[in-house]
Formats: structure tokens, C-alpha cells, sequence
């Protein structure tokens, strides 16, 4: 079931919530008011159907209290959630938006987000065929996103501003044959491949209004790039999850996207979006297949305001093992994963927040403090850091 906030098909974009900053606008001199839009992977999956949400009742989730402070002290007006399980009835979201987020924790300021929106996604959902091509029919592996059961890893979009329901455009159905020239991973059959999902859990295109404008929050979280064979099945599909939103933004090449309610085509050129998620690919390292991501971060149409950490280099250089072969900026990672050679890929860029070139950007950031800094006991809620960029609103 579609979920939102107020269904909002008659909102009035300039009624919209009170924007949280304002700044000064260093080519103009003057104040503006900026909205912070944010994306984390927050790590909040379990083993189970329902425990998560058992577990937020009443407020008592550490994690949870952790995860929700450190989108306090950040101050998000717009927060895509990843790896947060989804229930069947759609509740977990609200609940910790409601018990947590809207909760002072340890003093900091709590976030009324008004408006949510957790749809379904494709994970722990059977796909009746052998995807994984393990000989055998069932099981996490063979689900249209992997997941144990249907919601698990979900993503949420959690919003102060009105979130415009009845213009929403999932993509959690349209197959990954579907794709001009996908990469289909060898040994897979054709029954598997013609069953096939593109999106590991989904892409959404979430239209959000903000002050006067109306800004298009492009949402996914691919497949990681591991846990395959030599026929890198998880590899090529990351790389076409992520090659979607480079064709959605390419009117001449998004002739074959076709949303859930069955209209084709991408995003109109003077449509205003950000785009946002852990696409689990880092531009430089890891074991990724880059090269759709290295298109999207060149498009015309994107601004990369690579946004930094405070900790990013110092604990690449703390950690060091896998750290040492990297050759892409430390103060950009957005995730810190196992260091040893051979056992993890190291702390990568995997997270983030792309800004329509028509959009100004105030400022940008990754939460990574120093374990000495405010919030330095809070990073190792998860194992990804928050990433927030600022956009200024007309």
C-alpha cells in the first residue's frame, strides 16, 4: 500500500513549512533561506518480519535513539532513510519519525517530519524463478531484491515540506531486460531474465514542494557491487541501477522507462531535482563497476558538491590496511567499512546527495566528527555517515 503524510494534491507550494536556515548568499550579499537535504543509510535492519518496529515501540531502541540524534544535530529538512525495514502496513517509518526524530535526544532539537512516504520495495519479494542460478528456486537470493523477507533493507522519505503523493513515480516493477544494452550476468536463464527486476529495492521520483518551487527528490539505494561469483550478477546490476538515473535525466535515451502506473519517459528538462541514496559505488575504489557512475557525476544536468568529513582522512590513515591502495579522496568517504587486506574494501564514497545545476548550493557536508568532537561517540551507529547538502530556496 502507497503510504503519505496528507495526500497533498491541492498544496499550495509557498504555504510550505518554515525553511530551517538561512545564509548569506555570497554572490548577492544577501540572506536567503536554504532547505538541508540529507540521505544515510542507517544500518536499522533485522533478521525478522516485524522486529524492527517491535523493537521502536515505545521509544527504547538504542540504535535508534543514536541514528535519530545524529539527524538532529545535523538539522535535516528532507532525509532519505536507507536500510531501514519496511513492515507490510508501512508503520516502521512512522514510528521512528513519530517516537524518535520528533523526540529531543540527549537535548538536541527534535524534526517534526511531517510528511513520509515508505513504499514498497522489491526485496524478500519471490520472483518464482532462480536468479541467483544456485540450481534451486527460493530464498533470499532468488526474491526480486535480495532480502529475507519482503521490506527488508526498505527506504523511507521523510519530509518537513509537502510531499505531493498523487504525482509520485515508483519504478519498483520494470524489468532490467527492459534496459537498451543492460548487463545481463552470464549464466542467467531466460525465464530468470525475463522476470528480472532492475531496481534491487526500488527508483522513485518524489516531488516535494519547497518555498515556491516544486523539486523532484530522485531516491534509490542499488545493489551492492559483492557477495556474487565470477559472473558479477550484483556488479552489473549495481551499475544499471545507477545508469537509470543517467537515461531519466537524458530525455533522447529515456524512451524505455516506464514508471509502475504504465507512463513512459524521464525527467522533463526544466524539472528542479536532487538525487540522492547509498548507490554503493565509490568513483575511484572498491569493486564496482564505475563507469555509469562516473556518467552520472558528468551529466549536464548534475552538480557534484562533494560534500566532506572532518574524520574522512584521519581515520583512512588511523585504519590504513586496504585505505593505503585507495586513490580517491578520504575526507569524501561517506562509509566505513572492514580495513583488512583481503577481508573489506575499506572506508569508500558510497553515499550521496546530486544537485540540479539549476539549483544553488549554500554549503555541504558529511557527519564524520572526531571521536573528540560533538557527536564523535555516535558515528558507529552505522557503518555509512549521513550526507547533507544545502540547497537555497526561491
Amino acid at each position: 500500500m502507497k503510504i503519505g503524510f496528507w495526500a497533498l494534491s491541492g498544496v499550495c507550494l509557498v504555504a510550505s513549512v518554515p525553511l530551517a536556515v538561512v545564509m548569506l548568499n555570497r554572490r548577492s550579499g544577501k540572506l536567503v533561506p536554504v532547505v538541508r537535504v540529507a540521505t544515510f543509510n542507517a544500518a536499522m535492519n533485522r533478521a525478522n518480519d516485524g522486529e524492527l518496529l517491535a523493537e521502536l515501540r515505545g521509544g527504547r531502541s538504542a540504535q535508534a535513539a543514536r541514528i535519530a540524534e545524529i539527524v538532529q544535530r545535523v538539522g535535516a529538512d528532507v532525509l532519505l532513510v536507507c536500510e531501514l525495514d519496511r513492515d507490510r502496513a508501512a508503520e516502521t517509518a512512522r514510528v521512528f519519525a513519530k517516537e524518535y526524530l520528533a523526540v529531543s535526544q540527549r537535548g538536541q532539537a527534535p524534526i517534526d517530519f511531517e510528511y513520509v512516504w515508505a513504499d514498497e520495495v522489491n526485496t524478500g519479494v519471490p520472483s518464482g524463478e532462480d536468479l541467483d542460478a544456485d540450481g534451486k528456486v527460493g530464498g533470499p537470493g532468488d526474491a526480486f531484491g535480495y532480502g529475507a523477507f519482503p521490506g527488508q533493507y526498505g527506504m523511507a522519505l521523510l519530509s518537513r515540506h509537502p510531499i505531493l503523493v498523487d504525482r509520485i513515480r515508483t519504478f519498483r516493477t520494470l524489468r532490467w531486460s527492459a534496459m537498451p544494452g543492460a548487463l545481463r550476468p552470464p549464466g542467467m536463464s531466460d525465464a530468470a531474465w525475463n522476470v528480472a527486476r532492475l531496481s534491487s529495492k526500488s527508483h522513485w521520483d518524489v516531488p516535494v514542494g519547497i518555498g515556491k518551487q516544486l523539486v523532484h527528490v530522485l531516491c534509490s539505494h542499488p545493489t551492492p557491487p559483492v557477495f556474487d561469483g565470477p559472473e558479477d550478477r550484483n556488479g552489473r546490476r549495481n551499475h544499471d541501477e545507477i545508469r537509470f538515473w543517467v537515461d531519466y535525466l537524458t530525455p533522447e535515451r529515456a524512451g524505455w522507462i516506464v514508471d509502475d502506473a504504465g507512463h513512459a519517459g524521464g525527467l522533463a528538462t526544466d524539472a528542479a531535482f536532487v538525487l540522492m541514496g547509498d548507490f554503493n559505488c565509490d568513483p575511484a575504489d572498491g569493486d564496482a563497476r564505475r563507469e555509469a557512475l562516473l556518467e552520472l557525476l558528468a551529466h549536464p544536468r548534475v552538480q557534484d558538491p562533494r560534500p566532506r568529513g572532518a574524520a574522512g582522512d584521519t581515520m583512512a590513515k588511523e585504519q590504513w590496511g586496504t585505505n593505503s591502495t585507495h586513490a580517491g579522496d578520504p575526507a569524501l568517504d561517506t562509509s566505513d567499512f572492514p580495513d583488512a587486506p583481503g577481508q573489506g574494501p575499506g572506508n569508500l564514497r558510497v553515499d550521496y546527495v546530486l544537485v540540479d545545476k539549476q539549483l544553488a548550493v549554500a554549503q555541504s557536508g558529511v557527519f564524520w566528527p572526531l571521536p573528540r568532537q560533538p557527536g564523535g561517540d555516535l558515528v558507529d551507529a552505522s557503518d555509512h555517515r549521513l550526507v547533507f547538502v544545502d540547497i537555497e530556496a526561491r
